[in-house]
């Protein structure tokens, strides 16, 4: 919670600044806001409808926001590595062999709030999907016949694209728990394993490859669980060729 509220307060921050005297040609720290909304609006509005563009961009947006930060927030010094645990045998006080209770940690790095994340865009997606097709037109979308099938082919593939219905309506149920979890095993993992390699070696050298790692790791987790969110929701609010061509 405590890095969750460092995080939210940082961005405030920074947004505050950053919009407080707004010009033309930006500078200083409107120029770093102005880039970090272009570049995520530059991934949303070239997958989605413009329509979907102005109802997804500032969910989608500031998850990529917080989510980057809240990662990059686990290679700060003392993160995850101070706090309550085990003493070492005949060592001073405050050396400890093993942190189990740590004051601060990543936020990502904690299932609670990826899985909360990972539900609310969940409730998003299915209120834009219902909003962009109609109750109705959902429906169609999902169980429907795809392109121009008639005659003896109708019925059979009538009975197919329903079971292929069912299939995306699981796969539907089930994109909150892959882009929660998998958001959470990569932080998680690459919070243990920079605790690991921090006892390895004097000054914990060992672990200095690992953080250029978790620097990547860190950037590519959040394109990937915004890149998701945009494409799963690409998959719900898009019309085929021939009801683009009706409407």
């Amino acid at each position: 919670m405590v890095g969750s509220w460092a995080v939210a307060l940082l961005i405030l921050a920074v947004v505050s600044l950053g919009t407080r005297k707004m010009a033309m040609v930006p500078r200083g720290s409107q120029n770093l806001v102005e880039a970090v909304v272009e570049a995520a609006q530059n991934m949303v509005a070239g997958l989605l409808d413009p329509k979907v563009v102005r109802w997804a961009f500032p969910l989608i947006s500031t998850y990529f926001i917080f989510i980057t930060l809240s990662n990059l927030l686990d290679l700060m010094p003392g993160v995850g590595s101070v706090g309550y645990g085990i003493a070492k045998e005949g060592g001073l006080p405050f050396a400890l062999e093993h942190v189990n209770r740590p004051l601060l940690r990543p936020p990502t790095a904690d299932a609670n709030l990826t899985v909360a994340m990972a539900l609310i865009y969940f409730i998003m997606s299915t209120i834009w999907a219902i909003r962009f097709n109609g109750p109705i037109g959902l429906i169609k979308h999902i169980f429907g016949v795809k392109g121009k099938i008639g005659g003896f082919l109708l019925l059979p593939m009538t009975v197919i694209f329903f079971i292929v219905g069912i299939v995306e309506v699981i796969s539907i149920l089930i994109r909150p728990v892959s882009l929660s979890m998998r958001l959470y095993g990569n932080i998680y993992g690459g919070e243990s394993v920079l605790t690991q390699m921090l006892k390895m070696m004097p000054f914990g050298l060992a672990a200095v490859p690992f953080y250029f790692l978790e620097l990547i790791v860190s950037l590519v987790q959040a394109i990937v669980f915004t890149m998701l969110c945009v494409a799963f929701t690409a998959t719900l609010c898009s019309h085929s060729e021939e009801e683009s061509g009706h409407h």
